[in-house]
């Protein structure tokens, strides 16, 4: 019988996927700080936390992700406070940006480790828009100040990739990993 698959992640969008997914789990909180090393990519910032977070929880099979936003080389994660969720949106206005996903899962001793690049493009907001929706309180806590799946999405006329990495967890890689490692019968 395979493990029990342990989500290192305190996100409630996580949970909310991997169940829609139908992928069974339980939840220990990874206490990682995250922190953004001077002169580190995006990329490798996303595959650094995500392969903390999983090392950082016990269990034979742990699953360990990092979700941020990234404009201009700009690495953009949860909005400190309503001004730097504003400046985030406002950053975002009528340009394309990426968002990546540090996806890791251990598997006793060996580590699966990927990200997942989704491109997205934000319509032009007006200063009414972005206060308005700063106002919902939805942007904080979120990367890039903003939900996809909330009120923003009528903000979103086009993505290219993987709309549950934009969500925060993208399941179909998740899956590819737990087949690779022989979780999931293929």
């Amino acid at each position: 019988m395979a493990p029990m698959l342990i989500l290192a992640s305190q996100s409630p969008r996580r949970r909310e996927l991997l169940e829609r997914a139908g992928i069974p789990f339980k939840v220990i909180v990874a206490d990682v700080p995250e922190e953004l090393a001077p002169r580190e990519s995006a990329d490798d910032y996303v595959r650094r936390l995500a392969q903390s977070k999983a090392s950082a929880v016990p269990g034979e099979l742990v699953l360990g992700a990092d979700t941020v936003v990234v404009v201009d080389d700009q690495v953009l994660e949860k909005p400190a406070d309503v001004e730097d969720a504003r400046r985030m949106l406002q950053m975002l206005s009528g340009r394309w940006h990426r968002v990546l996903t540090g996806v890791c899962l251990k598997h006793g001793a060996q580590f699966e480790l990927d990200v997942c690049e989704t491109i997205v493009h934000f319509s032009a907001l007006t200063e009414v828009e972005i206060a308005n929706y700063v106002a919902t309180g939805e942007p904080m806590g979120k990367a890039g100040a903003y939900a996809i799946q909330g009120a923003a999405s009528k903000f979103i006329p086009r993505i290219e990739g993987d709309y549950c990495n934009v969500v925060g967890l993208p399941i179909a890689l998740v899956y590819t990993l737990l087949k690779r490692a022989g979780v999931v019968a293929a």
